[in-house]
């Protein structure tokens, strides 16, 4: 099932905040726009590329990328790209893409 970008956007589009994976804490989300999810801390602020979000769907579809959550960030990092691996987990268990 790929990635559902245009639910991504109707949900995040104007912002929100999920759970993190470990739970207790949360990832804000500023925006969805056509190419990122922008998402802020409070110290800082970044993007997580659609076209990285992707192919980690792609590759976890494929049996090719673990989908437990806690052990996703280090294959992303090493398959798709060092960006905000842990933020892309929190995205893609929120959407049942990991478990």
């Amino acid at each position: 099932m790929p990635l559902d970008w245009a639910g991504l956007q109707r949900e995040f589009g104007a912002g929100g905040e999920i759970p993190t994976v470990a739970g207790g804490k949360t990832l804000r989300i500023t925006a969805v726009d056509d190419r990122y999810v922008h998402i802020a801390h409070s110290l800082w602020r970044d993007q997580l590329a659609r076209e990285h979000l992707e192919k980690a769907v792609a590759l976890i579809e494929a049996d090719a990328m673990t989908r437990h959550a806690g052990l996703f960030a280090e294959e992303y990092r090493t398959m798709v790209a060092d960006v905000r691996a842990t933020s892309v987990a929190h995205v893609l268990k929120h959407l049942g893409v990991l478990e």
